[in-house]
């Protein structure tokens, strides 16, 4: 579904050039649950910016579905065939949890159903998020509950590649557990691709393939 080629990205730090990824190949496949993993500044999260679209490499291309992105176009790309879960979440604060659902499903030339308000509902009915919970404010929801509405507006453009960074770097461990349940039935049951950046060790023991991005490449562990 993924493919990294020859992906490389520097940066100017102080006059001096740093390189952080170097030639790196990877690839990922359809209808499984991907955990990144790396210390501290060794470029997961721009990695993640890379093949989420939102930056570009120094060099190297990135294919979806056999599809060099730059030509898909980057908008279009980020718009039609992806959606992302941040770690702060990025919802609509002045929206209440159905209307951001409801926003995503507008926002995408993808085919979405007509009744959007009632598939909105059952979405995040399928997360946890009950109707009158779904009624709310996101800002009046709990962190667990706001995650879960953001990985809910991530698949309700009807797309099949998801993006999270760090998604539980904010919640206890009992919430993170629930969270990574959703990942992983969004693989199992849906045939979604998750990717996700991440430092804990619970999440990345429950994926299927674990990859550690060290001395500017990217490793199966």
């Amino acid at each position: 579904m993924l493919k990294l080629e020859n992906v490389s990205y520097s940066y100017i730090d102080g006059g001096t050039k740093r390189t952080i990824l170097e030639n790196v190949n990877y690839e990922f496949e359809k209808g499984k649950f991907y955990t990144i993993l790396g210390p501290s500044g060794s470029g997961k999260t721009t990695l993640l910016s890379i093949i989420a679209g939102l930056d570009r490499p120094e060099s190297g291309k990135v294919y979806y579905d056999g599809e060099d992105i730059e030509k898909i176009g980057l908008t279009n790309y980020r718009k039609n065939k992806i959606g992302i879960v941040f770690q702060q979440y990025n919802l609509l604060t002045y929206l209440t949890a159905v209307e951001n659902i409801e926003l995503a499903m507008t926002e995408t030339d993808n085919e979405v159903p007509k009744n959007t308000r009632e598939v909105a509902y059952a979405l995040l009915e399928k997360f946890g998020i009950v109707q009158s919970k779904a009624d709310r404010m996101v800002n009046k929801l709990s962190g667990g509950e706001q995650q879960r509405v953001a990985i809910a507006r991530s698949i309700a453009s009807n797309v099949d590649l998801i993006f999270a960074d760090e998604p539980t770097g904010n919640l206890d461990t009992d919430t993170e557990k629930e969270i990574i349940k959703i990942f992983k039935n969004l693989t199992e049951e849906y045939g979604k691709t998750v990717i996700v950046v991440t430092h804990s060790t619970i999440v990345s023991g429950l994926s299927d393939h674990r990859a550690y991005l060290s001395n500017r490449t990217l490793n199966d562990m």
